[in-house]
């Protein structure tokens, strides 16, 4: 693995369950859309897609028929190998079936599992009890799908060592910490490093990656490269390529960071650099 250390995977998050085209025309939001847009994405050095999908009015949704006509859209291109993530969370109250379908049946490399219940948004709950995130890790487990563990704030890592402990997860686990959101930690350096801080302690060999939402994105972008961490970008997180600038494509966000990545005199990894370092089946 020696020669990967100076490697930083790009994970491209296209769609999330908040942007609409009223916020962005160019958010993408349909399957024929996010393939396409993944397909760019890849092209420009993203090694991971994050997926959600959404239902025929463009509302979130876990649809399973959009998240398998994305995912077989996104492999009938035969050049990309990028590895798929889809969402278990594609909003807020949705059914612990429909949010474990499209990992279970499709068999994707990857699969979000958010270690935690939160108050989100100052709006609503976003709950994860424990009863699910057993069955959800077990799952994962069965179908061999790696869990990219989200988390919010330090207690959801801290539920994570629970979990690791326990057998749900398993080990070598890969953490990506979700910063900025409202009801949940805020995105700095100074609170990046303490959560780095709290993972060493819970999973020496864990692998992480980052983002930040809203005006500190580039704050957590450039911190996460420098202390050898992943990265995340994309509509999901941030429309704005800079203030009062809408990005014109999810593309500009990748390429971007794999220029901040190279400038720091490392590599974007490829995606079967990725699977080395994630460990991936």
């Amino acid at each position: 693995m020696s020669e990967l250390k100076n490697k930083r995977i790009i994970t491209v998050a296209t769609t999330g369950a908040w942007p609409t085209k009223e916020n962005t025309p160019n958010v993408p939001l349909q399957p024929e859309e996010i393939a396409e847009e993944v397909y760019n994405c890849w092209k420009e050095g993203a090694a991971i897609a994050h997926i959600h999908v959404r239902d025929d009015a463009d509302r979130p949704a876990m649809e399973f028929e959009k998240f398998a006509k994305t995912v077989e859209l996104i492999r009938a291109k035969k050049d990309c190998d990028i590895i798929l993530n889809l969402t278990t969370s594609g909003g807020v109250g949705l059914s612990e079936d429909d949010r474990i379908r499209p990992f279970y049946e499709l068999k994707p490399e990857m699969a979000s599992y958010d270690c935690g219940s939160m108050n989100w948004q100052h709006t609503t709950v976003f709950e994860n009890t424990p009863a699910f995130l057993e069955k959800l890790g077990a799952l994962m487990r069965e179908v061999g799908v790696k869990p990219e563990i989200e988390v919010f704030d330090p207690g959801m890592i801290y539920n994570a060592r629970h979990y690791l402990k326990k057998g749900t997860l398993t080990s070598p686990p890969h953490f990506q910490f979700c910063m900025g959101v409202a009801g949940g930690i805020a995105a700095s350096t100074k609170n990046l490093v303490f959560m780095h801080d709290c993972l060493k302690e819970v999973a020496s060999d864990a692998t992480w990656s980052a983002f930040g939402i809203g005006a500190r994105a580039m704050e957590i972008l450039y911190t996460s490269v420098a202390m050898g961490g992943n990265v995340r970008v994309g509509m999901e997180d941030n429309v704005l390529y800079k203030k009062g600038v809408i990005a014109e494509s999810n593309m500009v966000f990748v390429a971007r960071a794999k220029r901040i990545i190279e400038e720091f005199g490392a590599e974007a990894a490829t995606p079967d650099e990725a699977r080395q370092i994630l460990g991936l089946r």
